[in-house]
């Protein structure tokens, strides 16, 4: 019986000999589903010989969920193996008056459930190359929270689909916030859902439906539009037949960010790494893809370009168009760009993608072959031994409810399975690479190109403090310089991250707790009004509103103030073309917050 939907405590009154028991009892309400915390209570019987063996391998236990961070009940049942506690407890029953004979039964339980002997069981038995040692569990952790300040959803893909989804014909209005009511779905889109013989088709009008989790419910409750969705999946699919051959012909892009002159060109490739699997279509069976992306330069080099550089980039306006002629008719741009693209691709990307998945699967898939093995061959063996025997009962004349020749077929059976599944793991071990696929390219060009001679960022206000670019590379230096320093006073381990445009500019742990803070730095001369923060960078905001920090440094006559640290700051819905928001200065000091060390932050 499942049981989390309406259960999370539990009793155990009659405490089994078993300890997989307790395992599998506490897995039927701590399953995938459960909201609540469980909770879980053993009774033990008191002033009795069995009661105190079984208390003192409670407490073990305890001990070593506290050391290994709950994870002790998975491995139960291997930790005795050599004898079982059921035996333990007989022992104990029959022999418990004996001073000597209880104190070797608690040794041997103390034995069992030792915390280095259960981390070198789930070593050994763990199926997968994660492992969840505390410093494992940390790494997972701050992947978790970066990847929270980083996603797409809800609001990048919120602003996506209510753009999208009136330019098809669609009507949608916001009824409560972040609430939407769809009045009307348009027809090319439930085509498209029938043309695909989807299982949940796309319905003509939803009463509610949101991007965000945590406003499912109300009245009437919401759909979570997210990928999957079959109302999502359907926009996505008639954009891109729409408009794939944009993707190949290319765009011109301004990156307003960049004070240089040099113009790079985006190309995003994708690339997966298979196995000796078929899928059902026929198609090799992809066990890991990737979508690259990555800057070519006229020099002829190439690099990275991260995860998501195009979000802050904004379209070439029509009247730019004209001065970007000759640029975007270089020769450079017209020859041999997907052979570079596709030849950095092969020579740095496809052989580390391909390094990490092989390696990743390779001990995957050598515990997997040594657990089918162990588990089948003991099954065999049964088997063989069993009919070996009823073989010996029937010429001895006696009476059988199976017989030896259904025992031999079933071990047979069992061999041609572990043949198969040894088969299937042999094709699994094929790994190899495909081709990288060119999907698009986009012509970046710098705003230092448009306006050299103009702030780095776009001036949206008249009072808005200008320099030149090479005074504007100097107070933002001198900003950073003075975010890391306070960050290091107030006891973070902080780590510059600018470089890798994630919508943040300093990535700071707490050693203390292990959780992280991101740190965007807006450096401005004193006499500046304003500030302009980048879609990047509010999605960050938007996305992890505890953790994300706006750090105001105000830079006069070369020296640094102290750091101004802002929070949530912004908290509207952004619109799919907007790229940047213009903030007061004065304004932004209403969000500020205090330091430990008592300084404005």
């Amino acid at each position: 019986m499942n049981l989390q939907r309406g259960a999370h405590l539990m009793v155990n009154y009659d405490l089994p000999w078993n300890p997989n028991r307790l395992e599998q009892r506490f897995g039927r309400i701590h399953r995938i589903g459960q909201t609540e915390i469980c909770h879980l209570w053993n009774l033990c019987a008191t002033n009795t010989r069995e009661g105190e063996v079984y208390r003192r391998l409670l407490e073990k236990l305890e001990e070593a969920r506290q050391a290994l961070g709950g994870k002790v009940y998975d491995v139960l049942g291997e930790l005795f193996e050599g004898q079982a506690l059921r035996d333990l407890l007989v022992a104990a029953v029959r022999y418990g008056d004996l001073p000597e004979k209880k104190a070797e039964l608690l040794r041997k339980v103390e034995g069992a459930v030792d915390v280095q002997a259960i981390e070198k069981l789930v070593a050994e038995r763990k199926l997968t190359s994660e492992g969840m040692d505390p410093h494992s569990v940390s790494e997972i952790r701050e992947q978790m929270e970066r990847a929270q300040a980083r996603r797409l959803q809800p609001h990048f893909i919120g602003a996506f689909f209510r753009e999208a989804f009136v330019l098809l014909g669609g009507r949608i209005s916001e009824r409560e916030t972040g609430r939407y009511e769809i009045m009307r779905t348009p027809g090319v889109l439930k085509d498209r859902d029938r043309l695909i013989g989807r299982r949940d088709p796309v319905l003509d009008r939803y009463a509610r439906v949101t991007f965000d989790k945590a406003l499912i419910n109300g009245q009437p409750q919401a759909e979570l539009l997210a990928p999957g969705h079959p109302l999502l999946d359907a926009v996505v699919d008639v954009v891109l037949q729409r408009f794939q051959p944009l993707l190949s012909q290319g765009a011109v892009l301004v990156d307003e960010s960049d004070s240089g002159t040099e113009p790079r060109l985006l190309v995003y490739l994708e690339h997966a790494v298979r196995d000796g699997r078929v899928a059902k279509s026929g198609e090799p069976r992809a066990v890991s893809q990737r979508l690259q992306f990555l800057y070519l330069r006229e020099d002829g080099s190439a690099s990275d370009a991260g995860s998501a550089p195009y979000l802050d980039f904004r379209p070439l306006a029509p009247d730019e168009r004209a001065q970007l002629e000759p640029l975007i008719a270089s020769d450079w741009l017209a020859g041999q760009v997907e052979q570079r693209a596709i030849g950095y691709a092969i020579s740095q990307l496809v052989p580390q993608h391909l390094a990490e998945v092989r390696s990743r699967r390779t001990t995957e898939l050598d515990k997997v072959e040594r657990a089918v093995r162990e588990r089948l061959n003991r099954e065999i063996n049964y088997w063989d031994a069993r009919a070996a025997r009823l073989r010996e009962e029937e010429r001895a004349g006696k009476e059988q409810r199976i017989n030896a020749q259904n025992a031999e077929a079933t071990a047979s059976r069992l061999v041609e399975r572990l043949h198969r599944r040894q088969e299937e793991l042999d094709r699994e071990r094929q790994i190899s690479a495909l081709a990288p696929v060119l999907k698009g390219a986009a012509l970046i060009v710098p705003g230092g190109l448009l306006k050299p001679f103009e702030a780095t960022e776009p001036v949206a206000a008249p009072n808005s403090f200008c320099e030149d670019p090479i005074a504007r590379a100097e107070i933002e230096r001198l900003a950073m310089d003075a975010v890391m320093a306070a960050e290091r006073r107030l006891g973070y381990e902080a780590i510059d991250v600018s470089a890798q445009k994630v919508g943040y500019d300093i990535e700071s742990r707490d050693p203390r707790t292990g959780h992280l803070r991101f740190v965007e730095v807006k450096g401005r001369h004193s006499e500046a009004t304003d500030v302009i923060v980048t879609k990047n960078e509010l999605l960050a905001s938007l996305n992890a509103p505890e953790a994300f920090f706006l750090a105001i440094v105000l830079v006069e006559n070369g020296y640094a103030q102290e750091p101004i640290y802002i929070q949530k700051f912004f908290g509207r819905e952004l619109s799919f073309a907007e790229r940047s928001v213009v903030f007061n200065l004065q304004q932004l000091m209403e969000f500020r917050v205090l330091t430990p060390l008592g300084y404005a932050q």
